[in-house]
This record gives C-alpha cells, structure tokens and sequence, in this order.
C-alpha cells in the first residue's frame, strides 16, 4: 500500500467506488507574519514641557495620561511638568457644562465647538465619561459622537472615566486645564457626568458654569436640584425645534421667574435663560456671547481673578484631603485593623464612630512614632 492509500485507506481497491483527494497542507502553527511591536518613548519633563509649549497634541495626550497615572514614578514626572507649566497657564475661558442625562450634552458641545473653532478659537474639551459602578469600565465614547469636532484642526478632546474621582469629575482634571492651557488653548470646556457631587466639582474649576436643560420633559422646575440652578451662571434650553418650540419658550419663562427667587451671587450677575438647538444650529451664537458678556462683566469688577484664586486654594485643600485618605487606606497596619473593626462594627460591639475613631488614632499614633 502506497502512502497516499496510508494516509486514506478508502483509496484501496477493495472499497469500489471510494476516492479521497489528497488534503491541502496544514498551516504553519507559527504566525510568519510578526507583529510590530513599537516600543513607547520615555520623555524627561523637560521635553514634555518643550513638546507642550510647541503645541505638540501627542506630547500633550501622553502628558495627560501621566497626570491621570496612579503610578508614583508617574506622578513624580507629572508634578515637575505641571510646575514648570504654571507660568504660561490661565489665560483661557474655562467653561463648565452640565445637565440632566439626554439632555443632550455632547451635541450641544460639538455644536458650540464647532462655532468656535470656526472663528479661529483654539478649543480643548475635557469629557468626563460615566465609570460602570459594577465593571468600573467606561466607554469613552464622546469622540464617536462628537464626529466633527473630533477632527477639526484646533480642537482637542480627551474622554477620561469617572471612576475613583471626586463625585465623577476625574480626579486631575484641574491639572489637565493648566496643560491644555499652556499649549495653546484659549478656550476650555469640562463636560460633567450630569449626576451629584460632580456639579459641585467642575463649579470650583470654570469661570462660566452652563446648565443644559430640556423642555416638555415634565416640570422643568423640579427637574434638577436647586443647588444646581443656584450655582448655574446661565442656562440653556435645548432641543429648540419642530414641535418642541413652544415648549422651550415656557421653559424659558419659567427659569427666569425661578432665578429672580434666588439671592444675588457674589458675581452680582443676573444668570440668563436661553434657548438652543443643536441640531439645527440655533441658539449657539447667543449662548457663546452671554458667556463672553459674563467674562467681560466678572473681569471688569474684579470677581473674575478673586474667583480664580479662591479655586486654587479650595483644590489646595482637596489634594490634602485626598492624599490623606488614600495614605490612610494603604498603610498596611490599618489594612490589618480594617476587617476586625468592621467585624465589631456588625456584631454590635462598638459603633461605627467609635470604631473610626480608634483607627484614626491608631494611624495616627503609628506616624507619631
């Protein structure tokens, strides 16, 4: 017997009317295509600072990243360039904006982008995305629908997740502004997740904070907290179009009657109520021109710079805060303690605050010795 009839025995004469053709090679189990792999360049502050300066985006993306990074050797890195950034900082509008899910924020900001960067403006946009509370994943999926502006020359959009920072604002977002203002952006956005704490964050690291809220979606009133309302420097109506109009315009009136109950801001500004489409691109110009009518009248009576410093100092002291407690929860004796208090807690042993209270003190006494 041959080796073909070896290999397919069905060939042998004494199965009439059997062939089997011989099979094609198997493919090689090693991949004679090899991947590429290009390995990351390390830069020295120095150069991230040079690249910054120059307005290089790439330089300007990695140096976010490190600033982003939990990493020590990261952070370390991270600090000088921001540092040595400071001095050329601060001479953008920073402007925040915030509203209830589905009210359309990332139209409404590639809309506005879009406006600006036409004119010539530099603008950088800082997406914070959702972080999953169950996967701790995010899609960072706001350049997909900021299909434009995510090309356009002069813009610069970084998505950065949620998770792990203040009330949904990543946690360096401040120190992404001083970079993105240090390579050239004169205009910044901040777009918030539109849930809790994170208003309160972005309101203490913008000159202008924008509410964006929808109309005929029930009592616009009690739609959003009045701490929000209150903290809003101008509000913005969208989805100003076909059927919706009539709506929006009621709206309208009834955010400037609610606002007129609010007490005067230390701006002494009047916040305005206006209404927008970004669909059908109207609206956008006189949203753009009550912030600049804004920075014009906080500038010209000083609120602007006061504002500004009083932001530096109020992130002076959530840096100690967080600082604080991230050193608390990775000193390896409180790590040990952490389980057996909480095991008292849930026995009924101790309280809750007295258990805290005796694992502060015991962190604390560990640093005086």
């Amino acid at each position: 017997m041959n080796n073909k009839k070896n290999i397919h025995p069905e060939n042998d004469p004494a199965y009439k009317g059997l062939s089997v053709n011989e099979g094609v090679p198997d493919a090689p189990t090693i991949n004679p295509y090899k991947r590429v792999t290009v390995k990351r360049v390390k830069y020295s502050a120095s150069e991230f600072v040079e690249g910054i300066l120059s307005g290089n985006i790439t330089m300007l993306s990695q140096a976010v990243t490190l600033v982003e990074s939990s990493l020590p050797n990261h952070q370390l890195i991270a600090q000088e360039v921001i540092e040595r950034c400071l001095p050329y900082a601060g001479k953008s509008v920073r402007l925040g904006i915030t509203g209830v899910p589905g009210a359309g924020k990332s139209t409404f900001i590639e809309a506005l982008g879009m406006n600006l960067v036409n004119k010539g403006h530099k603008l950088a946009v800082l997406a914070i995305d959702p972080s999953s509370e169950r996967s701790k994943g995010s899609i960072l999926g706001d350049k997909t629908r900021m299909e434009d502006l995510s090309v356009a020359r002069n813009a610069f959009i970084r998505p950065s997740p949620s998770s792990g920072s203040l009330g949904g604002v990543a946690r360096k977002t401040r120190e992404s502004i001083i970079l993105c203002e240090a390579a050239g952006f004169d205009t910044i956005f901040v777009e918030t997740v539109g849930v809790g704490q994170s208003e309160t964050a972005v309101h203490s690291m913008v000159d202008f904070f924008l509410l964006l809220q929808l109309a005929g979606a029930g009592d616009e009133l009690q739609g959003i907290k009045r701490g929000i309302m209150e903290m809003a420097d101008g509000i913005a109506i969208n989805k100003c179009d076909g059927s919706n109009v009539e709506k929006a315009k009621v709206a309208k009136s009834q955010y400037e009657n609610a606002m007129h109950l609010f007490p005067m801001p230390e701006s002494g500004w009047t916040s305005e109520a206006l209404t927008c489409s970004s669909i059908e691109k109207t609206g956008i110009e006189e949203i753009w021109n009550m912030v600049e009518r804004y920075i014009a009248f906080v500038k010209a009576n000083n609120f602007f710079e006061s504002k500004r410093n009083s932001q530096s100092k109020y992130w002076m002291y959530e840096t100690i805060n967080e600082q604080l407690k991230g050193k608390f929860y990775q000193d390896s004796d409180i790590q040990k303690q952490l389980m057996e208090s909480e095991r008292k807690v849930l026995s009924n042993e101790i309280s809750s605050f007295v258990a805290a209270k005796n694992l502060l003190d015991r962190y604390f006494g560990g640093m005086k010795e």
